[in-house]
């Protein structure tokens, strides 16, 4: 089997490294493109391509090997590299606490839970070791992670040995480690988090049980750090900010706040205030701090904490395109001018106050202008599933001169709050105003596709297509139940077409991962689940309905499970004008049971048409992001 490299901006990372010269990358890159085998290469970021075979871990306790192969008499602790990952994301699982995103934690008391956290840090004897790294701490409702990676991105062009911790991840838990720009490879992932198991195993009693999932991501980020002996820790916060399981951290070079929205209610409180003292918390005595321009109710409180902190807290306008010099941001969408202007400032706070700032650029950019290794850094960062545009690398667009297939590019970007799908719709109406008149052709070389499949930001124009094409914008959506989709689908549609950019379709599917499961890349995918619920993919097709016809066309009390097919092909094609629920199935909308079966149809739906060019815009969930991540790059 041949696919893609599981870091799925690879090429574009080690293409656009100013540090590789072009024959050590080719060589590089030719290892790395395609290989045969079940899993990916353990250790890509430092030691190229490698094989471990028979690798063993001794050190996982008999007591979690049983837990988790209790059909065994026998059981060896020795694992080749897959089985004992894929025993790790069964240990993971086992610490998740909430059977949905918005349940109750079965750990009552925030404070109690910081307190837990110090706990579970002096067990590992990380406590003195983590005031010694010298970290950025980012809180926010939006843009946090696109800031933490601008943030990582430009101190790792400026020579410094980076560190990233971001969340969630999208398909495997290990994009939640970046060691100088890349995912943490299985084979150290394994050696960290089998020695922070064990030892907070060894030590669990009644009032002090096996933290929750996220807290033991976020010690298991401090020991990576730590052992790796990162220059910088670029840490972004999981939720909130005040009572987060990252805010153990007691004195952090700089902190940013990027901007503040209405999201995580049933935690952070009902109001824009309530949401922004949270964020607030992570400010520190006498720490510098930034934010963004923020709404007059959020900025109040933040000014406020601020003051009471003797903190220094400066509001950073946007980037604009002549402090970029002619570059371009890696991650596309005009709010990250505003994230990328924070972590600018950040990384000159930070290269300040460890003594750096001086030493790289003495005064010559003070006052205008960027820095080389700022730009660059703006140019190369990457962050998966946010404003992501993706070239189904399965679907091949010519033949010679005769297009043997249509096009299929899906745009993603898991935008689930009101603030950050208004911006997820102006993204994704630029984007595809860009490529109207954009070809995908197929290319000679296999680098040059995978630059093309996987970017986040734009993609560079070719040669005109052929002028009978037919357009066609679908809409790919799910979303948890703890969000407002009567909310979040009228201003998606109502900011498109503010641009002139209008769904042919809106096509409604349940997501794969489950919130009660960490899986990884390699774990089996199910292509139908017979008798599924689909009553909440009915009540969001309802709402599309209603959004279109202005009425109620579905029935209240629907109820349909799994065992409803995909629509015939034809449904693709018939246009928007004949939405009307005397169809079959809904010429504007239609619910799939699988989302599997979603991209095997819309693959056969472009390879049977050479005249259709389909752009899909995934959206609503980063769990729906993640998954069609997954299945494309399978």
């Amino acid at each position: 089997m041949i696919f893609l490299y599981n870091n799925l901006y690879f090429g574009q990372e080690i293409m656009g490294h100013s540090k590789i010269n072009a024959s050590k990358r080719d060589h590089f890159l030719s290892g790395l493109i395609t290989w045969n085998g079940p899993s990916s290469p353990s250790c890509a970021h430092t030691d190229g391509v490698k094989q471990f075979q028979g690798l063993r871990y001794r050190n996982m306790s008999s007591q979690i090997v049983g837990k988790f192969s209790q059909n065994s008499q026998d059981i060896s602790q020795d694992f080749q590299l897959p089985s004992a990952y894929e025993s790790a994301m069964e240990a993971l699982s086992t610490l998740i606490t909430q059977k949905k995103r918005n349940g109750i934690p079965a750990i009552s008391g925030q404070n109690q839970k910081l307190d837990r956290m110090l706990r579970y840090i002096k067990i590992l004897g990380l406590e003195e070791k983590i005031a010694g790294l010298k970290i950025i701490h980012v809180a926010g409702t939006k843009g946090k992670g696109s800031t933490c990676a601008f943030c990582e991105a430009i101190l790792r062009e400026c020579g410094f040995k980076t560190g990233l911790f971001t969340s969630p991840h999208l398909i495997d838990v290990r994009e939640r480690y970046r060691l100088d720009g890349m995912d943490i490879c299985q084979e150290k992932f394994l050696q960290y988090f089998w020695d922070c198991w064990n030892q907070l195993k060894a030590n669990v009693s009644e009032d002090l049980p096996m933290p929750p999932l996220f807290q033991f991501l976020t010690v298991l980020a401090f020991k990576i750090f730590v052992s790796e002996k990162v220059d910088v820790a670029i840490i972004e916060v999981g939720l909130g900010g005040k009572l987060d399981s990252t805010n153990v951290i007691k004195e952090p070079v700089v902190c940013g706040i990027t901007s503040l929205g209405m999201d995580h209610m049933e935690t952070l409180g009902n109001t824009l205030g309530q949401i922004a003292s949270h964020k607030a918390g992570i400010l520190k005595p006498q720490v510098p701090a930034f934010t963004v321009l923020q709404l007059s109710e959020a900025m109040e409180v933040l000014q406020e904490r601020a003051k009471e902190l003797m903190v220094s807290l400066q509001v950073v306008a946007p980037l604009n395109l002549e402090k970029l010099n002619g570059a371009r941001l890696s991650l596309s969408g005009d709010h990250q001018l505003s994230n990328a202007a924070l972590a600018v400032s950040l990384c000159k706070s930070w290269l300040r106050s460890t003594g750096n700032w001086k030493r790289l650029f003495e005064d010559a950019y003070e006052k205008d202008g960027l820095p080389e290794e700022f730009l660059r850094g703006l140019s190369a960062a990457r962050l998966s599933g946010r404003g992501q545009i993706v070239v189904d690398p399965l679907i091949n667009t010519s033949g010679g001169h005769k297009r043997l297939s249509g096009d299929l590019t899906f745009y993603l970007d898991g935008a689930h709050s009101p603030e950050s799908m208004d911006a997820c719709a102006r993204w994704f109406s630029a984007s595809v105003v860009e490529r109207k008149d954009m070809s995908l052709s197929s290319v000679s070389s296999k680098v040059n596709t995978m630059e093309r499949a996987w970017t986040n930001g734009y993609i560079k124009p070719c040669n005109n297509k052929d002028s009978d094409e037919i357009p066609k914008r679908i809409l790919l959506f799910n979303c948890m139940d703890a969000r407002d989709p009567q909310i979040l689908l009228p201003k998606l549609v109502n900011t498109c077409a503010s641009s002139g950019i209008y769904f042919s379709k809106a096509i409604f599917v349940p997501s794969i991962s489950a919130y009660t499961k960490v899986t990884s890349a390699t774990s089996a995918i199910p292509s139908y689940i017979p008798g599924k619920d689909l009553s909440w993919q009915f009540n969001l097709q309802r709402i599309w309905e209603k959004i279109i016809h202005g009425k109620d066309v579905l029935d209240q009390n629907l109820k349909l499970n799994a065992s409803v097919g995909v629509p015939p092909r034809e449904f693709l094609y018939k246009e928007a004008s004949r939405c009307g629920p005397e169809d079959g199935y809904f010429a504007c909308s239609a619910v799939f049971p699988s989302l599997p079966l979603t991209i095997n149809w819309l693959r056969d739906c472009v390879r049977e048409n050479p005249s259709l060019r389909v752009q899909v815009l995934v959206t609503g969930s980063l769990h729906l992001v993640g998954d069609v991540l997954k299945l494309l790059r399978r």
